[in-house]
């Protein structure tokens, strides 16, 4: 879901607000201190109400230049409109002064996160699994937060979680052959693949994502108990195989010293039957119990 947006951030022309401030009130108190006079003034009746109709506009005009002022806090970007259309976007931190015409719109650019619901969906192998992810965000261009999407805050958590859902699909939760990826077994290569789908998702919406990882992993309540029993399973085997990898390397090891240092000469059945002793002893899970032979070496 990779598409391209239609509109980019563009930088907003704007003065700085304590200098406009500052003028706004001199204006303002030259407007008072020549009011006073004028309605006080012996004038012509028509004179003096044209006087005051002109002093109150210039009054109205001065708070409608007031109306350009507005902050920007740090970290955070203000969107600027005129009669819908788009103007800029000021990331100047302070006060500031434009077009009082100007809609403002705050959008914060301030690292994000947080952590999608626990989802069930199906691993590779069809299995129900359960699984969550926390996911690190952060806007960087806010006139497509602002126009591409609809409340991009929402858009975010929503196509997070198809996102992850979507990446649990193409995985097995274990992986049953050598080199295979897993979502339990490769979790650097999981996260790698879950925050370039988050991206892919999101580039339309202006988002970053700086990090993205899986939280929970769980296999589902209905098949728990016989996946651990089948994990439990698994483990006995491995160990079992490694035992018996180690008991026979030890009888080859000790029928060549045997050979090799003429300690004794064994043929084909006694060998057999030594071999067969020594992989008991070496593969028994518990301590065996050694019988003296008393008579010779063939009774």
């Amino acid at each position: 879901m990779d598409v391209k947006p239609a509109m980019r951030e563009l930088p907003a022309a704007t003065l700085p607000g304590i200098p406009m401030l500052l003028l706004g009130l001199l204006a303002g108190a030259l407007n008072l201190y020549t009011f006073v006079p004028v309605a006080a003034a012996e004038l012509p009746k028509s004179e003096r109400v044209g006087l005051i109709i002109a002093l109150v506009l210039i009054l109205f005009g001065i708070l409608i230049f007031f109306g350009g002022l507005f902050k920007v806090d740090p970290n955070k970007g203000v969107v600027l409109q005129l009669f819908g259309r788009y103007i800029g976007t000021s990331r100047e931190t302070g006060l500031r002064w434009t077009n009082p015409f100007y809609s403002k719109q705050a959008i914060s650019l301030r690292v994000r996160n947080f952590q999608t619901e626990h989802i069930k969906v199906n691993d590779l192998d069809g299995n129900p699994i359960e699984i969550a992810a926390v996911i690190v965000w952060q806007v960087v261009d806010t006139a497509e937060a602002s126009f591409e999407v609809d409340e991009y805050v929402n858009y975010v958590h929503v196509q997070s979680e198809a996102a992850v859902r979507n990446m649990a699909t193409n995985y097995p939760y274990d992986a049953h052959e050598e080199g295979q990826m897993s979502l339990r077994g490769n979790i650097h290569e999981i996260a790698e693949h879950l925050q370039k789908e988050v991206q892919e998702r999101l580039n339309v919406a202006g988002v970053r994502i700086i990090e993205a990882k899986i939280s929970h992993l769980a296999y589902a309540q209905e098949i728990a108990a016989a996946m651990l029993q089948r994990q439990q399973a698994s483990a006995v085997v491995a160990a079992r195989q490694k035992i018996v990898e180690g008991a026979v390397g030890m009888v080859e090891m000790a029928l060549a010293e045997l050979s090799q240092k003429s300690i004794v000469d064994l043929d084909a059945s006694q060998k057999a039957s030594m071999v067969s002793n020594l992989l008991v002893v070496l593969c028994s899970e518990r301590n065996t119990t050694p019988v003296v032979n008393a008579g010779t070496m063939h009774h």
